[in-house]
């Protein structure tokens, strides 16, 4: 009766490392994507949200000069209510289709 030991040399053993790897990667990637909740809700930065909305944070203080998007202050540090964002931009998108139908 032969012994074969299986150990990291072996193609099996090897390539489940790399998906443990893998997956290592993906668990970190959406541990760090993840925000912490207040209340039930997610509050997303200036930073955040600039990337999220592809514009520039200097554009986001002037729609808050304008009072187009509504947002918290705490000394120091600007948040947006996530819900209230995705509420907003429902809203523009729903008065831009109605406004295509009369076109």
């Amino acid at each position: 009766m032969s012994h074969y030991f299986i150990d990291r040399n072996d193609p099996r053993v090897a390539d489940l490392l790399r998906r443990l790897g893998n997956i290592g990667q993906a668990l970190e990637q959406v541990e760090s994507a993840s925000r912490p909740m207040f209340r039930g809700d997610r509050f997303l930065t200036d930073e955040e949200l600039s990337r999220l909305l592809r514009i520039s944070r200097r554009t986001l203080q002037e729609y808050r000069t304008a009072r187009i998007i509504p947002y918290y202050i705490i000394p120091g540090k600007v948040l947006y209510r996530e819900s209230e964002i995705q509420g907003l931009l429902e809203k523009a998108h729903r008065k831009c289709v109605e406004e295509q139908k009369w076109l």
